[in-house]
């Protein structure tokens, strides 16, 4: 009776000790996945933040472009139509999507601005006056750096979703999905070029490179040079 006894109480030893672990790891488990799920919503609120500087920038670019005389107005209306679809995508600054259709959505707009913006700047090469005055050059160095800082912060965001969603499918933290609520999250989805920052180069547009020389005719060939040289000896 007493080694009955005495086993059981090694056995609730045991157990207890089983189960402390466990919980220990649990609240570890816990604890990562909140401090990955924390840094996937700081990356998206830098990279709103990026996006939004660029969205700042647009109001100027429009005001000095549109100030040259007999500039296209279609292009002009192309982007601001762009950047207003923009902000009807509603999507929490403070907290990365978990849907993919939605982030997909926000994708889709901000790629309607870059291809209306990219459209404006070229049709910039037929105002070289424009193109040299200081506002215009102002404008080409800050559009350059956000487009860098774009590209750096959607990489930024899309290194942190992955972090995240791993540990989301690893032992123990798996189990703890559904019992308190924590989801995948989608990412950026490359498109072709779009691991360089695109250029927004003002000066390059409208400058063509000069025609290649005339390739020199050989010594001898004089008049017609399809004629072949003559190789009688002189009288």
């Amino acid at each position: 009776m007493f080694s009955m006894n005495r086993f059981a109480f090694r056995c609730g030893r045991w157990l207890l000790a089983g189960l402390t672990l466990t919980s220990l790891s649990g609240c570890g488990s816990y604890n990562r996945l909140v401090s990955l799920d924390q840094k996937v919503n700081k990356q998206w609120a830098d990279v709103q933040s990026v996006y939004q500087r660029r969205a700042d920038l647009i109001p100027n670019l429009v005001n000095t472009v549109q100030g040259a005389a007999n500039f296209e107005k279609s292009t002009l209306t192309e982007v601001t139509n762009a950047r207003a679809s923009v902000g009807q995508v509603k999507l929490d600054p403070s907290k990365a999507p978990t849907d993919a259709a939605q982030l997909e959505q926000f994708q889709q707009a901000q790629g309607q601005l870059s291809t209306a913006l990219s459209r404006l700047l070229v049709v910039t090469e037929n105002y070289p006056q424009l193109r040299a005055t200081e506002a215009f050059q102002n404008l080409q160095a800050q559009l350059e750096g956000t487009e860098n800082r774009i590209s750096v912060e959607r990489s930024n965001f899309n290194a942190a979703v992955q972090d995240y969603n791993t540990a989301l499918q690893r032992f123990p933290t798996n189990m703890l999905n559904k019992m308190f609520g924590f989801k995948e999250r989608p990412f950026f989805n490359a498109q072709p070029g779009s691991e360089k920052a695109p250029a927004v180069n003002f000066g390059a547009f409208g400058n063509t490179p000069p025609p290649a020389p005339p390739v020199p005719k050989p010594s001898g060939m004089v008049g017609n040079p399809s004629a072949a040289p003559s190789l009688a000896p002189p009288p």
